[in-house]
């Protein structure tokens, strides 16, 4: 591993130290609502594991499956170690979605309560020495939401077949119940978790809490998973084993896609980064090139935008660079390209577009920017800002330039001349 891969690492680990806490170890630290919120969660999940000891007794076979699925567990945390620390960093303030409930959920179906805490506790503690070591009351407070919610998942697994719990219960009546274990599991989970991020970061938008529709597909398939390790468990033991490797390929094969994506994109806006757009403006180039066919690029940089950070704080000015982002989108046609370059600046790409095309679609933009009113958040509440402009300059190969790096600074130039001769218009380089 290279000196500069292993700084990289190292900023990235401090960076995760925000997750959704402050960074402060100690508990007692925290503000007074995290603190509360932690504290209780502390306590029902005390509450609850004093009164799991008086449910069911623990078989030799309960003991072997609780090792099959705590060792299952360490050796895929093991085997995609290094993919989740990444993916924990790029969760940053939103919750952090993993596959570790393909072994929890299972052991909440066909475990003893207690043998079923241990199963989470223990998959945890690993966790917490292998992929990062935050501070301990975060990962003792996300063990607690998650045995808080196989103790729901358990409540509504009996209360549908009672006398089968634990265990895995058959027929259609046991599919309803399995199912809305399932479901009783996640939300407990969810809740409490986007509870903790709300209270721990009340600036950022409630949007941040509740996370990405794709990572909660990512929770729903790990506890389908969950079903099947426990079914399979229970009828033909070796096949977990099987189950494992499946697994691991497609948990490689899925986040190292993920990750490479969240890479490759900006985290405010959603558009693709300077350093993707770039790479697509050298793949687009080379196209109008082999096919001589026009290309054009616009530079776009919000007027007077500091103005916006300094009046409503940088949170609202995020909000407005997110609503700028969504109007880009949906001005541009499906094969056009849109980045963010950095600070307030955007760049667009137009495959197949002669230079006065480009221009029109400058012209377009520029006066959906102008007219864009966005509600944005404040200390003192909600505010309207219709105040946005931009300025953007254009650039047209083969006209304007004949190699893609004098295509990028005509464009440049123009914008900064749409700047210095009044802003909010558009210049042809």
């Amino acid at each position: 591993m290279s000196i500069r891969h292993r700084l990289a690492q190292r900023r990235l680990r401090r960076r995760d130290d925000a997750a959704w806490i402050p960074t402060r170890w100690a508990l007692w630290a925290q503000p007074g609502p995290v603190l509360g919120y932690v504290l209780a969660v502390l306590i029902a999940t005390a509450l609850l594991i004093a009164g799991t000891f008086r449910v069911a007794p623990i078989t030799s076979g309960d003991w072997i499956r609780l090792i099959v699925l705590a060792a299952g567990s360490a050796v895929h945390l093991e085997a995609a170690r290094d993919i989740e620390r990444l993916r924990k960093v790029g969760a940053e303030g939103i919750p952090y979605t993993n596959l570790k409930g393909m072994w929890t959920f299972a052991g909440v179906l066909i475990l003893p309560p207690p043998l079923a805490v241990l199963l989470i506790v223990t998959t945890y503690v690993h966790s917490w020495l292998r992929v990062r070591r935050v501070a301990p009351y975060r990962s003792v407070f996300t063990a607690s939401t998650l045995i808080l919610a196989g103790g729901a998942g358990a409540v509504v697994l009996a209360a549908i077949r009672p006398g089968v719990y634990p265990g895995y219960p058959s027929g259609p009546l046991g599919l309803i119940a399995v199912v809305a274990a399932g479901l009783a599991y996640w939300f407990v989970n969810y809740a409490l978790v986007a509870g903790a991020i709300m209270l721990s970061n009340p600036d950022s938008p409630g949007r941040n809490a509740v996370g990405r529709l794709t990572d909660q597909l990512i929770v729903a398939g790990s506890l389908g998973l969950g079903v099947a390790t426990a079914a399979l468990l229970l009828s033909q033991p070796w096949a977990v084993a099987v189950l494992l490797l499946t697994i691991l390929g497609l948990h490689r094969a899925l986040l190292v896609d993920q990750f490479q994506a969240a890479a490759r994109t900006d985290p405010k806006t959603g558009l693709a980064n300077a350093a993707f757009w770039h790479e697509i403006a050298r793949r687009e180039f080379a196209a109008a090139e082999r096919t001589n066919s026009p290309l054009g690029v616009l530079y776009l940089d919000l007027d007077h935008f500091k103005t916006v950070n300094d009046t409503y704080g940088h949170l609202a000015g995020d909000q407005a660079l997110q609503a700028v982002a969504d109007e880009l989108r949906h001005e541009i046609r499906g094969n056009d390209r849109v980045g963010r370059l950095g600070g307030e600046e955007f760049a667009i790409l137009l495959p197949q577009t002669s230079a006065d095309d480009t221009a029109l679609a400058a012209e377009r933009i520029r006066r959906r920017i102008e007219n864009l009113s966005v509600t944005i958040t404040t200390a003192d509440g909600a505010v309207r800002c219709d105040t946005l402009t931009c300025s953007i300059g254009t650039a047209n190969y083969p006209d304007t330039a004949t190699t893609l790096d004098e295509l990028q600074m005509a464009a440049d130039l123009a914008m900064y001349h749409a700047k210095d001769t009044g802003r909010n218009r558009v210049v042809r380089g």
